[in-house]
């Protein structure tokens, strides 16, 4: 079995701490790519087709891959797909709000996110600013900036018995004392990054945590962090695409990563698994090649894409929410997901696929499959594969508390994951 590598898992923790945001996320995995040796290409540009490793970005997305020299139009494709967004709380467009001496900020809920975790912690503010220039702008405040205050138990003397909060009323988190002022909230963010004030005319802010992201348990076993699902694929597959090009990729198939955005609001979006970036991005490498339809549909047909989104680790205080026959633990390898209504996209043949690549990292492996009276989640897997007609299976990491502000996972299994991505993207 394969050795564990806890430098992995470092840098993990590093890359988390660095990436508030879907566009912090992509600049730190392009600032990755970049060390080694790939390059920024441009949508708005030609591509010329050279051999090596590129990346494109869009949004809070990006798509990179590793060409090999001579490499025929209809060669086949090993996709890492993943995502970029997390669960989170999103500023409006008119943020300045309060009542009754409260200066507040107005949030809207982004995707499927656990209320209750957000409440009574230190929030910190980033995102993008679009200026007047046309340019944008990243920004973040990493301290504590906002909060949540949940109400006093003597004001609500039921609340254990069962919380319920409005998320239009419960979740606006404030950020000082007197009246709100229009515009201040912008003019802020503007003055704590050098900028005019005038000069932002559009914002995509989000609150996150500023807890800092830390390994846990008495002998350091476990990872508590913010935004595992599904940064930890992200990261992993940043690891993997790295990794393959160091080795060099001869005949085998074209690597790639594709980080899409918007996966916890369906993928409906220019950059989400439902648009046609990462599809955009895979017609150009054909054409660039010299290849039309038929390269094109003989290159999808011999691909395979490995879908990595978090998976769930059996809960000890809900063993009842887990089928009895499929409890994935934490540290017990990477879980391959199941589900016979395409929730998730494996079959019999990709999980063969992905037993292979287990085998050839050496890395274990589990199964997750839901209850069949429990429903199930999905990811961009299904949506991915039905667009493109690749083959896919669905993976992740074991962990608990998904959609938390907050989540808990097995320290080596970051390592095992990018391992057996990167033996994934080896096989012929």
């Amino acid at each position: 079995m394969a050795q564990f590598d806890r430098t992995h898992t470092d840098n993990l923790l590093t890359y988390l701490a660095a990436s508030p945001t879907p566009y912090h996320a992509v600049a730190e995995a392009a600032a990755l790519l970049d060390k080694g040796g790939f390059r920024q290409l441009s949508e708005t540009e030609a591509w010329d087709g050279q051999p090596g490793g590129q990346y494109v970005i869009r949004g809070g997305a990006l798509v990179a891959w590793y060409l090999p020299t001579d490499a025929e139009p209809s060669r086949p494709f090993r996709i890492i797909g993943t995502h970029t967004d997390s669960p989170n709380l999103r500023v409006k467009p008119v943020p300045d709000t309060g009542a009754l001496g409260w200066r507040q900020v107005a949030v809207e809920v982004y995707g499927g996110a656990l209320f209750n975790s957000w409440l009574d912690r230190d929030l910190g503010l980033a995102g993008r600013l679009a200026l007047r220039d046309g340019s944008q702008r990243l920004v973040r405040v990493d301290r504590p900036l906002l909060r949540v205050p949940q109400l006093a138990i003597h004001l609500d003397r039921g609340v254990n018995e069962g919380l319920k909060l409005n998320p239009q009323a419960h979740l606006t988190p404030v950020w000082g004392l007197g009246e709100p002022v229009e515009g201040d909230l912008i003019e802020f963010l503007a003055q704590e990054h050098d900028l005019a004030p005038e000069e932002v005319l559009g914002w995509d802010l989000m609150v996150h945590d500023v807890l800092a992201p830390a390994y846990l348990g008495r002998d350091a076993e476990l990872v508590a962090a913010a935004r595992l699902d599904n940064l930890l694929s992200v990261h992993a597959g940043v690891g993997a695409l790295l990794a393959a090009a160091r080795s060099g990729i001869g005949a085998g198939p074209i690597p790639m990563l594709a980080a899409m955005d918007h996966e916890e609001n369906g993928s409906v979006s220019t950059t989400g698994a439902a648009g046609p970036f990462l599809e955009s991005v895979l017609e150009r490498l054909v054409e660039v090649r010299g290849g039309g339809v038929d390269a094109r549909a003989r290159a999808y047909a011999g691909s395979v894409m490995a879908s990595a989104d978090l998976a769930h680790a059996v809960h000890p205080n809900y063993p009842e929410r887990h089928d009895s026959g499929h409890r994935p633990l934490a540290n017990g390898g990477p879980v391959l997901k199941v589900n016979a209504n395409q929730r998730y996209a494996t079959d019999g043949a990709t999980r063969a696929v992905w037993a292979r690549a287990c085998e050839a990292a050496e890395v274990p492996w589990q199964t997750f499959v839901s209850r069949n009276d429990q429903p199930c989640g999905s990811t961009i897997g299904p949506i991915a594969s039905s667009r493109l007609g690749i083959a896919t299976f669905d993976i992740g990491v074991a962990a608990l508390s998904m959609h938390s502000v907050r989540e808990l996972c097995g320290a080596d299994d970051p390592w095992r994951l990018a391992a057996a991505l990167a033996a994934f993207l080896r096989l012929s």
